[in-house]
């Protein structure tokens, strides 16, 4: 992702977050051009990384202040799209998925068949091994690996708008590096869903267990299943 679509995301979600607030202030757009103007001064690269993680950590706070109202736990209280995953935060935790559905025209496929399936570079975790099976779903979009341990990662194009989306409440993401980016633990039981390319319809997909995600490069990563952060970013670390 550019700089500019970054800012352009960033912008809509102070948008959309502002939206939210009930307090007196400046108009929507004006806090938006402000902050855009600021993240666009000329830094130094390890600041400009740093800033970016200060804009994401202020989200999430706002997020779990205003969850502290009523009016914030009826509603989403802040939407953070990273990754190609789009988490929307709210104040309670969300009903879990009840029956869980496959991803879109997901089918089982040989490891070496993977990389004439997609268009991005596909790896594997080097502390675990070749995968127990893996799966391309919606038309190569998706690539997903299972080992007997029950843990899961999947694999997608994360330049483009969302692919997944992950409702979420307390305990909010937390911030950790992994694989040489930032990336985001999401320690508790969620619903996960999937948005088609098709219609722009969400479809609930299942109740996901504390899940790692991060982009590397143009690719998206999310991996379930691993029973501690610490655990979850070695096995991203030791992708091969």
């Amino acid at each position: 992702m550019s700089s500019d679509e970054r800012f352009d995301d960033l912008e809509a979600e102070l948008r959309a977050l502002a939206g939210s607030l009930d307090v007196p202030g400046p108009p929507p757009e004006q806090v938006a051009a402000s902050v855009r103007a600021r993240l666009e001064a000329p830094l130094p690269v390890r600041r400009r990384r740093v800033r970016w993680r200060v804009v994401v950590a202020v989200v999430l706070a706002v997020a779990a202040v205003t969850a502290a109202t009523p009016q914030g736990r009826e509603a989403v209280t802040a939407i953070l799209r990273y990754a190609g995953i789009e988490l929307r935060l709210g104040g309670e935790a969300p009903p879990p998925v009840g029956t869980p559905a496959p991803l879109p025209g997901e089918r089982e496929v040989a490891p070496g068949e993977v990389a004439g399936l997609v268009a991005f570079p596909v790896r594997t975790p080097g502390a675990l091994g070749e995968p127990d099976r893996v799966t391309v779903s919606d038309g190569g979009r998706v690539v997903s690996m299972f080992w007997p341990e029950g843990i899961r990662l999947d694999q997608f194009d994360g330049r483009m708008e969302p692919y997944f989306f992950k409702r979420l409440g307390p305990p909010y993401p937390e911030d950790t590096r992994v694989d040489g980016v930032t990336g985001f633990w999401l320690a508790g039981s969620h619903p996960l869903g999937y948005i088609t390319r098709d219609d722009g319809e969400p479809v609930p997909l299942r109740q996901a267990g504390p899940t790692l995600i991060w982009q590397s490069g143009n690719v998206g990563h999310r991996l379930e299943g691993a029973p501690s952060m610490a655990r979850a970013v070695e096995l991203g670390d030791s992708l091969r």
